[in-house]
């Protein structure tokens, strides 16, 4: 842990803390998977809408508004059908925003080619 504390961050802090990941326990334990969902569902969920924006161009952002608009008051599958026209219960919302993941790794892994990595 130590290792790759001081080669992300560097000389930009004072020290390294070996047991920092001892005291993230909910980063691992399986049972508590309620923990790490709700981050898990609102990036995938924002990655979906994103690949929405790059399809429509400027179309996107009056139904995007108000999409935003309606998110705390009601479901998600709701919103998202009533605001792109989509389902969340099909797979297809969810891999047009793993797409761009996707994209987004496969640019990572060019760079570290450059680098010799």
């Amino acid at each position: 842990m130590s290792t790759t504390w001081a080669e992300w961050y560097g000389d930009s802090m004072e020290g390294t803390d070996p047991y920092f990941w001892a005291s993230k326990l909910h980063f691992s334990i399986s049972e508590l998977s309620f923990y790490n969902y709700p981050y898990l569902f609102g990036y995938l969920f924002s990655q979906g809408v994103y690949a929405q924006r790059e399809q429509k161009g400027e179309s996107f952002y009056p139904d995007y508004v108000a999409l935003l608009r309606d998110t705390g008051s009601h479901l998600a599958e709701d919103v998202v059908f009533k605001h792109m026209n989509k389902d969340l219960t099909q797979a297809e919302f969810w891999e047009q925003g793993m797409q761009s993941l996707s994209m987004k790794v496969d640019e990572f892994e060019a760079l570290l080619n450059e680098i010799g990595r």
